[in-house]
């Protein structure tokens, strides 16, 4: 009896996920959240925000290619991968084709960029040529942040404050500090997230020289790193902005996804590898409620 090969995934499945649409929460979530803040302030745009949020998951898509094309190059992506197919390492497309994919990505995102910068001015422009340029230093270049236990402090600043506070100015073309004070939720959950990913890789990481916070400080500090994200960010962060000037406690109406959050937190206490993959997606979805919630708290207080 012969056995029947594995068969090949289609073109198009390869790489919707390489895109890797689970992380995509993270691009989506906190552009929402800014547009719920410029809705506050009487300012919302409907084009802004619509080429704010294809631009954030553009720059998340151009981040997974370069993520892909990279981690092949350095080596980091073996045999003993436990996370989801990685489309470069595993022979599923060339380095030339994820490098001409992650180079039509950027392109794109840049032309549509042009339009809010445009609209916006130099604080978008700035915004947009380092979002573009870390999103390829996370595992590109001779110091890529990710290799450097660096990568919480990338996600943190651009998929929070930034993006929350930079999608509210691009609408209203006035700076909200509230809405940046905002921003450290979505901020922390996407630490959140990168800390599961990471956590789930931390052997294979330390075998290829990927220092990462969990492979230099271990399970257990990528553990409690996780945990106290969700926490400050559902709790901390609206407590913090009832008490600022012109903040309320609108922000609270996120805190039923203290409900999952809890659950989520249990679940990566408790497992490791392969099984962390889910949590993944889950914290991204976590992410995605907080923000709209928060977003309609913020709006209807």
């Amino acid at each position: 009896m012969t056995e029947t090969a594995p068969k090949r995934p289609s073109g198009a499945r390869v790489w919707l996920d390489a895109a890797r649409p689970r992380t995509l929460g993270a691009a989506a979530g906190p552009v929402l959240l800014g547009a719920a803040f410029a809705v506050d302030a009487g300012g919302a745009h409907f084009p802004s925000l619509l080429a704010a949020l294809v631009c954030a998951l553009l720059l998340q898509v151009a981040a997974n290619f370069a993520n892909d094309y990279y981690d092949f190059l350095k080596g980091a992506d073996t045999a003993a991968r436990v996370g989801p197919v990685r489309a470069t390492a595993s022979g599923l497309v060339t380095p030339a084709q994820m490098r001409r994919a992650l180079a039509l990505t950027l392109a794109a995102a840049f032309a549509l960029g042009l339009y809010l910068v445009w609209r916006g001015g130099w604080p978008i422009l700035v915004i947009g040529l380092l979002s573009m340029l870390f999103a390829v230093l996370y595992t590109g270049g001779p110091y890529p942040l990710g290799y450097l236990g660096l990568g919480e402090v990338f996600v943190f600043i651009f998929f929070g404050p930034v993006a929350v506070a930079g999608t509210a100015y691009v609408q209203t073309l006035s700076f909200d500090p509230l809405a940046a004070v905002a921003g450290i939720g979505p901020g922390l959950f996407s630490v959140a997230i990168l800390t599961v990913n990471n956590l789930r890789d931390r052997d294979e990481d330390s075998r290829t020289g990927k220092r990462t916070l969990a492979v230099r400080f271990g399970a257990r500090f990528a553990r409690a790193e996780y945990a106290l994200s969700l926490l400050v960010a559902l709790l901390g962060v609206p407590a913090l902005l009832c008490a600022l000037p012109g903040g309320h406690g609108g922000a609270f109406a996120a805190l039923p996804v203290l409900v999952p959050a809890a659950f989520a937190v249990r679940t990566v206490s408790r497992e490791s590898g392969p099984s962390l993959n889910r949590m993944l997606g889950g914290t991204g979805k976590l992410l995605l409620l907080y923000s709209l919630l928060f977003g309609a708290g913020w709006v209807l207080w």
